[in-house]
């Protein structure tokens, strides 16, 4: 069966009994979305924080993205469900799906086969909302900059250094660049403009870092939205007086969304900013509310390790001060053998030569991790049908040179049940060893030898380099926000600034084509290459292959 006719058999309890049954929730401090979905006071967060109790945090990251796919989603649902299965209450956090990838290339973010979270449809399509609020946070301060300048401009606004563009919830190439304000007058101040998507927004990181309504309304006001004719003297959402509404559209946003996966356990699924132009992290409320109530909270970064995990360490753990005490590194024999050379028609078949030559990604993936954050990881390999013996041998005996384990586990195709390995090999290291955990850099450190050092330690790059105006622009931001973390928009698909470059790629130069400071979010944006923070989508979207049938069934999600 594909992945959503298996979710639509799935036995699913009512979400407030299973939490009632689980963890003891009570019922007054749950906000039903119908049977399957609910929000979690903050009230009750709350009153978890003043609880002695602090689980264990697993990380769950992957190697370098191919169209073969690799599954870290499915790993993290599979690994919280074989978890519980072994007698280790578990609770797994999930970031909320982007309709942009649903209804373009990606799919959706719900797990697959047997390790998945449910209702499926719901939180592949509108979910409780969230994403919507944000969009509409968003776009109302963009609306209240433009109405500002439109009655008079008493903050003096420099219309040609707004920074602030809009958002949808979309891929929609042709939104990048617009102009807004045409038709005379009565419609505004003629000028550029451009949307990018709701997961790159600054509001999304926001929501996503804040730790209570105070947080994220003090965030929401200290957002940037551009700068006065001055060019000097930034204007902030406070000044406009937009964070007080922006934060009453985001009341229930803010609150985290508990589902369950098809083993009936709970999973929390909030927050949805992408690792590849965003931090890409699930909310920090999210995830504390996880380690408050259980034993082991699982959770995932987006995209590769490069990427997705650098900002959880980097950004998310330093601003909450989380501790990871494993790490989860998931990969495919397909997805290795893709970055050894093998066209994606050819990847079912038998091929060690490329599999050693593709070994070299997860081998980089692997130093990253053990020898720049001094965390211990194990290797989880996503079974397909297709692997064969010899080929999953080789990998384990390639892991076990670098002192690390290699698991084969088959949570697709058995649910927990084919996660078991893996969750005892996770168990057995965050029970018996301490992680030391290191940052990648301090705070301290210059802005631009923050970039310089990821992308020379972590994408295996010579250098940095950029334009003069880019080399001015992180001078200025040197002076007052150089203590933050610096967040990297690079392509998902090499480890270099070109989609193309499989493998490990050394040696190579990192051109930073822009920074920007999101000062509510907390971090200095740094675009490596031609990034685009709003995709596009591909000649043939998964949107022309989703239907609804007469009696509501949707079919082509996965």
């Amino acid at each position: 069966m594909s992945d959503i006719e298996i979710a639509q058999k799935a036995s699913m309890k009512p979400i407030i009994e299973l939490a009632k049954t689980k963890f003891n929730i009570p019922p007054e401090h749950l906000d039903p979305y119908g049977h399957y979905k609910a929000k979690l006071s903050l009230e009750y967060v709350d009153s978890l924080s003043h609880q002695n109790k602090e689980g264990k945090l697993i990380l769950v990251t992957a190697i370098s993205p191919t169209p073969a796919g690799e599954g870290k989603t499915t790993t993290t649902v599979g690994l919280g469900d074989a978890l519980n299965r072994i007698g280790k209450q578990t609770i797994i956090c999930l970031r909320e799906p982007s309709l942009g990838p649903c209804f373009g290339l990606k799919g959706g973010a719900a797990g697959g086969g047997y390790a998945q979270v449910v209702p499926m449809e719901d939180i592949n399509l509108h979910f409780t909302g969230d994403f919507h609020a944000i969009g509409v946070a968003h776009n109302l301060l963009a609306a209240m900059i433009d109405n500002h300048i439109h009655h008079g401009n008493a903050l003096t606004i420099d219309s040609r250094r707004i920074k602030w563009k809009r958002v949808l919830d979309m891929n929609d190439r042709a939104l990048r660049k617009i102009t807004v304000g045409q038709g005379g007058v009565g419609n505004g101040f003629l000028r550029e403009d451009g949307f990018d998507i709701v997961v790159a927004s600054e509001v999304m990181a926001i929501l996503c870092l804040a730790t209570n309504r105070a947080d994220l309304k003090e965030r929401l006001g200290r957002i940037i939205i551009g700068y006065k004719t001055d060019k000097i003297t930034p204007v902030y959402a406070s000044d406009l007086k937009a964070h007080g509404a922006m934060a009453a559209v985001l009341k229930d946003a803010i609150k985290p969304n508990i589902v369950q996966t098809l083993e009936n356990n709970i999973a929390i699924v909030h927050g949805g900013p992408f690792a590849n132009i965003a931090h890409g992290c699930n909310s920090v409320t999210a995830t504390k509310t996880a380690l408050k109530l259980a034993d082991y909270a699982v959770t995932e970064a987006g995209f590769g390790a490069d990427l997705g995990a650098e900002k959880f360490l980097n950004i998310k753990c330093r601003s909450s001060k989380l501790k990871p005490s494993a790490v989860v590194l998931v990969a495919t024999v397909r997805a290795l053998k893709y970055h050894g050379g093998v066209e994606i028609d050819h990847l079912n078949q038998e091929n060690l030569e490329a599999l050693e030559a593709g070994f070299s990604n997860i081998k980089r993936h692997i130093i990253n991790i053990t020898k720049n954050y001094n965390l211990p990881v194990v290797v989880s390999i996503n079974h397909f049908t297709y692997d064969t013996d010899d080929e999953t041998e080789l990998l384990k005996k390639k892991c076990e040179k670098l002192g690390v384990k290699c698991v084969i586990s088959r949570h697709w195709a058995e649910g927990g049940a084919g996660a078991e390995e893996l969750a005892h090999e996770i168990v057995d290291i965050v029970d018996n060893r301490e992680a030391g955990f290191d940052y990648l850099y301090e705070d301290k450190l210059p802005i631009w030898k923050k970039i310089e050092t990821i992308a020379t330690k972590i994408y295996g790059a010579k250098e940095i380099v950029a334009s003069a105006k880019v080399h001015d622009e992180i001078e200025k931001l040197q002076k007052e926000y150089g203590k933050l973390p610096v967040c990297m928009a690079k392509t998902q698909m090499s480890f270099s600034t070109d989609p193309h470059l499989k493998g490990a790629p050394s040696g190579h130069i990192i051109e930073i084509s822009d920074v920007k400071l999101e000062n509510g979010a907390g971090f200095i944006v740094a675009i490596a290459g031609n990034m685009m923070t709003m995709p596009g989508l591909p000649k043939v979207p998964t949107a022309e292959r989703i239907d609804i049938d007469d009696s509501g069934v949707i079919t082509g999600l996965f």
